[in-house]
């Protein structure tokens, strides 16, 4: 078994019900079980400001697929919640965004997939929840922890549970 860390993110409809439920369809196989959740945070919009805000969390997986395949599955989700990767606008609105953004301690770039996430460390949307299920998860030689208190989580708020 690995063990993957995604990332979730939306602004489109109920995202925290859409969460919950893509994270068990995600689950509803003998190859992928969710082992943590971190709370939901609002969050401001990324490189694309006049949007409304997102709510993002993270997840731990347990997997026995491969990164790859992960992937697919992960993106079979976005499709059943709506998701358009083709057309939709880089960074705009979104029913659901599902990252991968760490398998083990696996590091690779090939096309249509890098490990980690190469955009982490410069994600306070991601590592503020990262941080309440992995703080002292070492991904390319950084604790998330670390990596936290090195960036601006200005605007991000935690919301409380439902």
């Amino acid at each position: 078994m690995a063990e993957a860390l995604i990332a979730l993110g939306g602004n489109i409809g109920d995202v925290r019900d859409t969460f919950r439920n893509a994270l068990a369809m995600l689950g509803d196989s003998a190859e992928v079980r969710l082992i943590a959740r971190s709370r939901s945070y609002l969050t401001p919009p990324w490189r694309v400001e006049d949007q409304p805000p997102f709510v993002n969390c993270c997840a731990a997986l347990e997997t026995t697929l491969s990164p790859h395949a992960l992937l697919a599955r992960v993106q079979e989700v976005e499709r059943a919640f709506g998701r358009d990767r083709a057309n939709e606008r880089r960074w705009g609105p979104r029913t659901l965004d599902i990252d991968l953004i760490a398998y083990d301690d696996v590091a690779m770039n090939d096309p249509g997939l890098t490990l980690p996430h190469p955009r982490l460390f410069e994600r306070a949307f991601v590592l503020v929840p990262l941080a309440d299920i992995a703080a002292d998860r070492m991904i390319a030689g950084v604790r998330v922890k670390d990596a936290l208190a090195r960036i601006d989580a200005t605007g991000i708020e935690r919301l409380p549970p439902r």
